[in-house]
């Protein structure tokens, strides 16, 4: 109160001020102006009043003032509003003037219709509020109904400054007068959670901070309502939002009143912060989790007395570089994680990316905090962790995996193994979509454990992986590679461990080489297969194939009665043969007996097809495959009488033909490839050259050349070995075949014929065969009119080959070339290429041809 001296100095300022004040209420907005002005310079701007005076002069201008918010002219309304609130500064006691001044700002901002147009005077005005709340704090509680319908429109109005400011002045009311403030907190609430997500982040950083305070000193009731809100403001852009919400839930779980019945939906908002970007936040929110932690750590002291004193040390495999949270940030966790886990698989698969992302983040937070309590969840979290590592998120999988490396790390193999191997089973015999999902989190969780751990437990995991339900029954590339994987994990984890399983490891391996489609995991896995190597010991892949390949062929024997072209079997067959080298040459009984069951006519023909080229491709690298040992001779005349010649034998259908004509190419490579030799041959030449013989006339082209080509073979091995019988019904066919459609196939048997001339020997009477030797020759002369040069000239190296064997005949056949007058250029090449053993009596005969035929001298 101004003193009995301030008074009349007071009373005389408002003498004074008559005038001016009658002039505001004159129609002239510029001498209301002029009239503002003047009351500001004889008041706020006089330096003789007093604190105490201003108090008694402000009482006397309040009422016009206030007033003047209504003025119509827009400068007027903003001079009144500026001159309130510097008296609002300078008097001591301004809560005096709150009987008026609040009433009249909400009846311009408050109601149903905002009175006030111009948007720089309302916020203007509600910069006035906020600075009544701050001079008044406590003394605005009787005015809570206004205040809350004021800040209920000025939070969602259309201007962001106002919007912000709305904000700030709601956090101050809210701290000025907490005992009254819950009363009607809640009306905030809903305009709060409109504001929440304008698109101005200082404005959203304002409202999350309102809505704290809102919140905090309401009655509580409201939480559910804003968490939904507030866990999407963690997805924002603004760093400044994220932080705001941060700090915000942080004092929740340190100052809300009924926040043990919160923890389990406030303690994810924050513990997801823990996993921020920005290293700001991240420190915020450790900081306050810590704060969280401790403080519940002593409330619940005389819970936790037991824990404190013998719980100190952190889990053997716990990941490191990560500061392991305190007692009472774990007890939390774990109390809550019955909670949490159902909200945490259900966000896990939400249609939004970064939800998604956001919550596998969390889940591995959640486990660090948990460690060896998660055992108890095991189930849901696993279920967890399949639908997440199948997601098209490259993040997600990434955490994913992170939290099944942990599960790992917290959980005896001896739980997580019942669990899993049951799931790894079932899901690659059932119809699901992502069977490749359970051994991808295996082979995570598998990472995170120990050797020790994983020692007891490592030949079931080795049986699990070589069943044929696991490893044998999809071709899906991301299956295969998680198979790899899970074997690259155990070599990493359990190191020469691993030799007890090594065989079901190989297993596994040339599986995956035989089902992969792409090239890049076939590579993969034969560096696995160097890896078990390398581990074992072993200098190379041919040791490991030499200590387990009796037990590789008596797998693929086992089940080869089931065979087909489709199954994974015939693969297999050719990884194992072509990757164990000359280690096959030790185990030939057991294979060539394998082979036998293969390839017997009443088998599916295309997996003989498939047979045949895997022996073609042995064979043709005999030395080092088949005949490493040297004691491939031993089983030929078994080979040959019950592996090929049963399949050369003709039956009807295309299928049939291709198979005939893979037995051709197997032939011909065990011809070539030098592990048969020249006695035995000769052994079956009777069967093996009817068998050719017939081969000639197959409808494939392919056939009919490799069936020449084997001849061919088959009389230089047999050198001046076969008899005449022989040698005449060979030759008949190979001319049939110089009329073929193939001029391939053409070539091929007169090369075949070159060296069927070589290979007469002594077991060939010249005398006695003359007729077959002259129809030959007869029928070779025909060719030489033959259209296609390449011919005339294989025709001829023919001739030239023939000519050593008898030159009588040929001198004979010369006669009869010079009776038809051939061309003097064949003559000239005739003369050329004519062998040296040839008899002087066909040289002369072949002079009388040419004399006969250069009638022009050409020749001299």
């Amino acid at each position: 109160m101004a003193t009995e001296e301030e008074r009349p100095a007071a009373a005389d300022v408002l003498r004074c001020l008559a005038r001016h004040l009658n002039c505001l209420n004159e129609d002239n907005k510029s001498t209301r102006k002029r009239a503002l002005e003047s009351i500001r310079r004889e008041t706020l701007a006089n330096k003789g009043l007093s604190s105490s005076e201003l108090q008694e002069v402000f009482a006397g201008l309040l009422k016009p003032l206030l007033k003047c918010l209504s003025d119509p002219a827009e400068r007027c309304r903003e001079t009144a509003v500026q001159m309130i609130g510097d008296f609002m500064r300078s008097v001591p006691k301004p809560e005096d003037s709150l009987p008026y001044l609040i009433p009249c700002l909400a009846q311009r901002l408050g109601g149903k219709e905002v009175l006030e147009p111009a948007e720089e005077l309302r916020l203007s005005m509600v910069e006035l509020l906020s600075l009544t709340v701050e001079l008044c704090g406590r003394n605005l509680a009787p005015y809570l109904d206004d205040m809350v319908r004021i800040l209920q429109r000025t939070i969602t109005d259309p201007f962001p400054d106002v919007k912000k400011e709305s904000c700030k002045c709601t956090t101050s009311f809210a701290r000025c007068v907490p005992d009254h403030f819950h009363m009607q907190a809640e009306s905030l609430v809903k305009p709060l959670m409109q504001t929440l997500s304008h698109q101005h982040s200082r404005v959203r950083v304002a409202a999350t901070e309102a809505t704290g305070a809102v919140i905090q000193f309401g009655t509580g009731k409201n939480v559910d309502d804003v968490l939904s809100h507030l866990a999407q403001r963690l997805f924002d852009d603004s760093p400044q939002v994220r932080k705001a919400v941060t700090v915000v839930v942080g004092h929740w779980l340190l100052h809300l009143r009924d926040r043990y019945s919160y923890f389990h939906k406030l303690i994810p908002l924050l513990l997801s912060s823990l996993s921020d970007d920005i290293p700001e936040i991240k420190n915020v929110a450790v900081e306050l989790w810590r704060q969280v932690g401790a403080q519940w750590e002593k409330e619940n002291e005389d819970d936790l007395k037991d824990k404190m004193d013998f719980l100190l040390s952190a889990p053997p495999r716990y990941p490191p570089g990560v500061e392991r949270p305190t007692l009472g940030c774990r007890e939390l966790v774990v109390r809550n994680l019955s909670k949490l886990m159902p909200a945490v698989g259900r966000d896990a698969t939400d249609w939004l990316a970064q939800t998604r992302v956001k919550t596998l983040q969390l889940l591995r937070v959640l486990l660090l905090h948990a460690e060896e309590h998660c055992t108890q969840h095991l189930q849901p979290l696993l279920t967890t962790l399949y639908r997440a590592c199948t997601d098209p998120e490259p993040a997600a999988r990434t955490h994913c995996l992170e939290s099944a490396e942990l599960l790992g790390a917290f959980v005896s193999p001896e739980v997580f193994l019942r669990l899993l191997l049951a799931d790894v089973e079932n899901s690659s015999s059932s119809s699901s979509s992502s069977p490749w999902a359970p051994l991808m989190v295996l082979a995570a969780v598998l990472k995170g454990s120990s050797k020790e751990a994983l020692n007891p437990h490592l030949l079931q995991l080795g049986q699990m992986f070589a069943q044929p339900d696991v490893c044998h029954d999809t071709e899906q590339t991301v299956y295969l590679e998680q198979l790899v994987e899970c074997v690259e994990v155990l070599l990493n984890v359990c190191a020469e461990d691993c030799s007890i399983i090594s065989l079901q490891m190989l297993k596994v391996l040339v599986t995956v080489q035989s089902l992969a489609t792409e090239q890049e995991l076939c590579s993969r896995a034969e560096e696995c297969v160097r890896c078990v190597c390398e581990v074992l010991g072993f200098s190379g892949v041919c040791d490991l194939y030499r200590l387990h390949m009796a037990d590789l062929l008596q797998w693929l024997s086992d089940s080869q009665r089931c065979w087909t072209a489709h199954s994974v079997h015939s693969n297999l067959l050719d990884i194992i043969a072509l990757q164990s080298g000359p280690v096959l040459g030790e185990f030939l009984p057991q294979f060539l007996t394998l082979l036998r069951s293969c390839l017997e006519p009443s088998r599916d023909a295309e997996l003989r097809l498939h047979v045949f080229t895997v022996l073609s491709k042995l064979l043709l690298n005999s030395r080092n495959t088949l005949n490493s040992q040297g004691c491939f001779g031993k089983y030929v005349q078994m080979f040959l009488q019950e592996l090929l010649m049963p399949n050369l034998v003709w039956r009807a259908g295309r299928t049939a033909a291709a198979v005939r004509t893979s037995a051709l190419s197997c032939m011909l490579a065990l011809l070539q490839g030098g592990a048969i030799s020249k006695d035995q041959v000769v052994s079956v030449e009777a069967k093996l050259s009817a068998d050719l013989i017939s081969a000639l006339e197959e409808d494939s082209q392919l056939a009919r050349l490799l069936a020449c080509r084997l001849l061919h073979t088959l009389l230089t091995l047999t050198a001046h070995c076969l008899g005449s019988d022989t040698l005449n019904r060979i030759y008949p066919e190979l001319l049939k075949r110089v009329d073929d459609s193939s001029d391939e196939v053409r070539a091929e048997a007169l090369k075949a014929l070159s060296v069927w001339f070589s290979s007469l020997g002594k077991l060939y009477d010249t005398e006695t065969q003359r007729p077959h030797l002259q129809l030959l020759y007869q029928q070779l002369l025909l060719y030489l009119d033959d259209p296609d040069h390449r011919i005339q000239l294989i025709v001829l190296d023919v001739l030239k080959v023939g000519s050593v064997v008898d030159s009588l005949l040929l001198q004979q056949e010369v006669e009869a070339v010079r009776e038809k007058q051939r061309s003097a250029e064949f003559c000239d090449q005739l003369l050329q290429h004519i062998h040296i053993s040839c008899c002087l009596s066909l040289v002369y005969c072949l002079v009388d041809v040419v004399t006969v035929i250069d009638s022009d001298g050409l020749y001299g």
